[in-house]
């Protein structure tokens, strides 16, 4: 056996390619060096998953010799998660169920301690083994800020599971639509938009491009500081290269997001990906979904309802998010919907590259005419007190009004029950002291007031 050969063994188990049952003996851990930057020159073109041969095997034992890339088993993967357990779920997508684990320092060399979130294929899925292989290739191979670290694989029997760093925000898609989630201010907004941006232009400037295929909210996840990374590259391919204008292939991705040319011809360029990142740019202004059936019909494609009004200035506020509650950059907003309806343009040459996106965008999340706080009316006190009372007072009945009317004095303060109220006058106040005092000695008597009631106490 060559010694080609004997590093791929060590780096990716050869039934991950050729469908054979892999031994558990041949499960390394790759060499922790760290990556060099020439790394993405000799990345394997994606196309060439569909057809592997030796020569593949050899060319990705290259691509990914030196990488931080671990090769897990199934048994390690329990341990992670807990044995895939229901309280660690976090959801599910195209590709399979998704769960949280934490691998602890001690489970292997050069690996530390870390939360992870695990993606296992599920083999009834209609993503499969070429979409997970392209994923491993692809975040195997590129490494970016705003693209989701792979931190291993596990290729055991029929399991194909990946590993990747855990983002605690979860998607951009659950931020934005979750009924009872708390709305996400502007800046943050536009910071999300910028990564995303910065993420998709690191793609199709590769030396290899690559083209996403699936841009949407649910494929950006979002990190405690709400940082962005791209996600889910299982459907990502080579752009074109040399004199090729596009890429022919079947039509695949999500409904509401996919280019109307590729949609249409099944020809995919890097400008179908701006198209995509017009329309989460747009749900990003909007707070809506891309297509929700639960609005009006005229409202549930989201492109179709807000793309006439993105040029007219008039009508902008009009498609802002009413969670934003106003809070937003009047000039950042005109900006950002102007871009928008150029990404969303129906000829894909008029869209702008997504490196001039990036120099259009940064600028929107430092504008300084957002409003400090919305407005709220503050009544006067004393008016409230007023409506309180008449409203009060409209209820009463006249004699519940001649009584509440004894209990207070007119300046509000109420009487003490066992306290008579003082009088401005004292010439007055001795009269009544005389005239308690004669009516506590009648009483003292056994003799009434004739216009006393008799007491209940007494007998008639």
């Amino acid at each position: 056996m060559t010694m080609m050969k004997m590093i791929l063994k060590t780096i990716l188990p050869s039934s991950c390619f050729k469908g054979e049952y892999p031994s558990p003996k041949s499960k390394k851990v790759v060499s922790t060096k760290p990556r060099s930057s020439s790394i993405s020159s000799h990345r394997i073109p994606i196309t060439e998953l569909s057809n592997p041969n030796s020569t593949l095997s050899e060319d990705l034992s290259i691509s990914l010799a030196g990488t931080n890339i671990h090769a897990f088993t199934v048994a390690e993967l329990k341990i992670i998660t807990q044995q895939f357990s229901s309280s660690n779920f976090l959801g599910e997508g195209g590709f399979g169920p998704v769960h949280k684990g934490f691998i602890d320092d001690k489970l292997r060399y050069g690996l530390k301690a870390q939360p992870v979130a695990v993606k296992l294929l599920d083999l009834e899925s209609k993503q499969g083994h070429k979409e997970w292989l392209t994923e491993v290739v692809v975040l195997g191979q590129l490494t970016h800020p705003h693209l989701v670290k792979l931190i291993g694989y596990c290729c055991e029997d029929e399991h194909r599971l990946l590993v990747y760093e855990y983002l605690p925000r979860g998607s951009l898609e659950n931020q934005l639509f979750r009924r009872f989630s708390a709305s996400l201010p502007w800046s943050t907004r536009m910071k999300i938009a910028v990564g995303a941006a910065k993420g998709l232009a690191f793609l199709h400037e590769a030396e290899k491009p690559v083209i996403f295929r699936d841009f949407k909210a649910s494929n950006i996840l979002l990190d405690s500081d709400y940082n962005p990374k791209l996600s889910d590259f299982g459907l990502a391919k080579d752009g074109p290269e040399g004199d090729d204008t596009h890429v022919s292939t079947r039509v695949m991705g999500t409904q509401g997001y996919a280019a109307p040319e590729y949609v249409m011809t099944g020809h995919l360029t890097a400008k179908s990906d701006v198209y995509s990142f017009g329309v989460v740019l747009l749900e990003l202004l909007t707070g809506r979904k891309s297509v929700d059936k639960n609005r009006p019909p005229r409202e549930q494609n989201l492109v179709d309802w807000a793309r006439p009004m993105l040029n007219d200035s008039r009508k902008i506020s009009k498609l802002m998010d009413p969670k934003l509650e106003g809070q937003y950059s009047e000039m950042g907003t005109k900006k950002a919907a102007s871009l928008a309806f150029q990404c969303l343009s129906h000829r894909p040459k008029s869209r702008p590259t997504m490196s001039n996106v990036v120099k259009i965008l940064e600028p929107l999340q430092d504008f300084d005419d957002i409003p400090m706080g919305p407005f709220v009316y503050h009544a006067p006190i004393d008016n409230i007190e007023v409506n309180k009372e008449k409203e009060v007072k409209e209820y009463e009945t006249p004699k519940e009004r001649n009584r509440e009317n004894g209990r207070y004095h007119r300046n509000g303060h109420r009487h003490h029950p066992l306290k008579s109220p003082k009088s401005p006058n004292p010439q007055l106040q001795l009269q009544l002291q005389a005239r308690q005092r004669l009516q506590n000695d009648r009483h003292r008597n056994g003799r009434g007031s004739r216009s006393n009631p008799p007491s209940p106490h007494t007998k008639g």
